[in-house]
């Protein structure tokens, strides 16, 4: 993921304070032993898991987010070197796996309430272990004291800038991967890229051709198309088809094997690029991804999940119209479960302005609407292109309302 999840931390830390240390308060209180799943999930839910960050950009209570979607598994983020140097794992660059319990408190709140992580390890900032370990074994074993420090079925190889254009970092990153799966059977493990209107970029079809040339298969790889020019949901997945090909093309498989080994992780709301992503983008590539079978729908980041309130900072909101967790039921879905029905608002919609007559009834914010439904608002009739929820009838934003004139 790119440059607002670390950029955006220290902005985070003092603009939205109460979650997050009431969050990290409550994993403190735990045992520094990390309780273990019971039993790993279905491999469709860590496909489907969103990124969080644990530590910073205001970190929701998973818990809290779990009982409102029906979201059992999250992708915790980041795992890196030590800012100073070195072949030890670290949260962010900070935090020594070796001794952490705030980030075991988290895990063990979400597994006892049925769930299960994945770790990402890398992201857009800080320095990687692939850069440092200096060797395939060394990096192996750093990642293997996060796997059995927390007891992971899941992990996740986020390869970005500058590792992702360093030939050596990526011969660590691949040759760890692979190792980590011969050494812990059944790992669900997951390749996240950048993302270009081509699929991915030339760096990209390097990473494709060092993992055939090592014989390593991860579950899936996975772009991020976003920050890279991309307008709505459309353009998505029109990268993923591109994705598609060179998956065929560099590791020589058949149109199933490459869809079923293919992934999204797409960017909820304002993207760093000034992109906008609504739920209605996210509606096509989920339609998408559902009906080419493809083997992983997540984005960045449930940190964002809610609509902005007193701060517009893109580390902790997404900078659109939604509910809170509108984009986790999207992973929810895809996993195959049915998320929880939304509460209706507090607020009632707003009113037809005096002298309005509308007959059409009153949009909410918690209906689905598809083609051809009219809804007034503001004394205005509105046709939804689309299907659509929770986006505010409007001229602009992504064009699912057609203002259909005055009542």
């Amino acid at each position: 993921m790119r440059h607002s999840r670390l950029a955006a931390i220290g902005i985070a830390a003092t603009v939205i304070t109460g979650a997050a240390a009431t969050l990290a308060a409550t994993a403190q209180a735990q045992s520094d032993a990390v309780p273990a799943a019971t039993t790993a999930l279905s491999s469709n839910w860590y496909a489907s898991a969103p990124y969080l960050m644990p530590q910073s950009n205001n970190p929701p209570d998973p818990v809290t987010v779990m009982n409102a979607t029906g979201q059992k598994a999250f992708q915790l983020a980041f795992i890196l070197a030590p800012n100073g140097g070195g072949c030890t794992p670290t949260w962010d660059g900070t935090s020594a796996v070796s001794s952490d319990t705030a980030v075991a408190g988290v895990i063990g709140r979400i597994r006892g309430n049925g769930g299960d992580v994945s770790v990402s390890v890398g992201g857009y900032g800080g320095t990687k272990l692939g850069q440092t370990c200096g060797n395939v074994s060394a990096t192996a074993g750093a990642y293997q004291q996060v796997i059995t420090k927390y007891g992971l079925k899941a992990i996740d190889f986020d390869l970005e800038e500058p590792e992702y254009e360093n030939t050596a970092a990526i011969a660590n990153e691949l040759g760890a991967a692979k190792t980590l799966q011969a050494d812990n059977p059944g790992l669900f493990v997951s390749v996240t890229m950048p993302g270009t209107a081509a699929g991915t970029g030339w760096f990209g079809t390097q990473l494709l051709d060092q993992a055939k040339s090592i014989g390593f298969t991860p579950d899936n790889f996975s772009i991020m198309p976003f920050d890279g020019g991309f307008t709505g949901g459309s353009s998505q997945v029109s990268a993923l088809e591109g994705l598609h090909g060179l998956l065929m093309s560099h590791l020589g498989w058949d149109s199933a094997t490459a869809y079923t080994h293919e992934g999204f992780s797409g960017m909820n709301g304002k993207s760093d690029a000034s992109e906008m992503f609504y739920p209605a983008d996210f509606q096509t590539v989920y339609d998408y991804a559902t009906s080419h079978k493809l083997g992983r729908f997540t984005f960045w980041s449930v940190n964002r999940d809610r609509q902005c309130s007193g701060t517009t900072d893109n580390g902790v909101c997404s900078n659109v119209p939604q509910s809170d967790w509108e984009f986790t039921k999207f992973s929810t879905r895809f996993a195959g479960a049915t998320p929880p029905v939304t509460s209706p608002p507090t607020t009632p919609p707003t009113s037809t302005p005096p002298g309005g007559s509308c007959t059409a009834t009153a949009w909410t914010a918690t209906a689905v609407y598809t083609n051809g439904n009219v809804v007034s608002y503001n004394g205005h009739k509105w046709t939804a292109q689309w299907w659509t929820q929770n986006e505010t009838p409007q001229t602009g934003g992504s064009g699912v309302w057609k203002d259909s004139g005055p009542c």
